[in-house]
């Protein structure tokens, strides 16, 4: 008898290609799309299943649609109001893989009889036949490579997942749909937080919130007034536009203190640093760090991975230190480790040293 496939479809042309990939491997495949989120929290909440469901049919699949909106609220959008209310910049996407994607549709997956939920992330999951232990490498195409995202995976998860684009590129793969003449084969990918489409997180804090943010001081590096702000969580760091700043040189958001409700501003010189500690992690060649090693790390999405040594630290944390400062490090997202090819591990950034 086959094994049962759960295939995740958002509509997009890669999940489209990986149902039909893995419907060619030999699996019975069933697809479903989680409804998360609603007209409430997003107005003019785009509808996702008339292309998965149009996909779905042209395969033969059985074709479910799943109400995720209230884990979808509980576990990531309000995860990411606190996050932005206490001075973080939270990655909704990572937290959305590891409770969503991989977490409530997993547990989904399991009672429909599945063994695997199939995605179409670019990545590549392998098991080392010596550990047991199920590894996380980049995708083939590094352009498109989504690792970053997904190392927030633990061994369980994992064992009960199938990437079949982690050896394509993105044109393969929209070939592949043009040729099964897919509906959504020249979809445009999305870019935006599914929650906050227009990118504007200030407005979205304020009307899911209800707040209004209190107005505050901009400081220079010496704590001297410069300015007024709009409200501290309207600022990342590193940020230079929309500061309202004229101080005859450029400014930088290096700093905020949400209790003090201050924005610090200085030169980009004052944006780098060399060392990060980072907890929530998830170790993959390994159950946990227990010495010193070498690796390449990206501190964000679209960092290029830079050569940096990572140390333990009691409590499950990690130092990570860069052999070059790097730039705009920010408590909140995530660090991610790489071996080569192979993730070692990723964790969320506490503190900046």
């Amino acid at each position: 008898m086959p094994q049962k496939a759960l295939i995740a479809m958002s509509g997009g042309v890669d999940s489209s290609v990986a149902a039909f990939l893995t419907q060619k491997e030999g699996y019975l495949c069933v697809g479903a799309t989680m409804r998360m989120c609603d007209e409430a929290l997003v107005p003019n909440c785009p509808d996702l299943t008339r292309d998965a469901l149009a996909v779905a049919q042209r395969l033969g699949m059985e074709f479910h649609i799943l109400d995720a909106a209230l884990p979808f609220r509980e576990m990531v959008v309000e995860d990411f109001v606190q996050a932005y209310e206490t001075g973080l910049t939270p990655n909704p996407c990572i937290r959305c893989n590891r409770h969503l994607k991989f977490g409530h549709l997993l547990r989904e997956a399991l009672a429909l009889g599945c063994d695997y939920v199939v995605t179409g992330h670019y990545a590549r999951i392998r098991q080392d036949e010596q550990t047991g232990r199920y590894l996380l490498y980049k995708a083939a195409d590094d352009a498109k490579d989504q690792s970053y995202f997904l190392a927030c995976l633990d061994q369980h998860q994992l064992a009960h997942i199938l990437f079949p684009l982690g050896e394509l590129t993105k044109e393969q793969a929209r070939q592949i749909a043009q040729e099964q003449g897919f509906i959504n084969a020249n979809k445009k990918d999305s870019q935006d937080i599914c929650f906050i489409p227009d990118g504007d997180y200030a407005a979205f804090l304020r009307r899911y919130t209800g707040k209004e943010y209190p107005a505050g001081a901009f400081l220079d590096q010496t704590g001297k007034v410069v300015g007024q702000h709009s409200g501290a969580v309207d600022y990342t760091l590193g940020q230079r536009k929309g500061l309202g700043l004229a101080l005859g040189t450029p400014v930088y958001v290096c700093a905020k203190d949400m209790e003090k409700n201050t924005v610090t501003v200085g030169p980009n010189e004052a944006l780098f640093a060399t060392t990060l500690v980072a907890n929530n992690w998830q170790w993959y060649p390994f159950e946990t760090l227990t010495e010193p090693m070498a690796v390449t790390a990206k501190a964000r999405s679209r960092h290029a991975p830079q050569a940096a040594m990572v140390y333990p630290m009691e409590n499950g944390q990690a130092r990570v230190v860069f052999d070059q400062p790097q730039r705009a490090l920010t408590p909140g997202q995530a660090v991610v480790l790489y071996d080569g090819d192979m993730v070692v591990g990723g964790g969320t950034i506490t503190i900046i040293e």
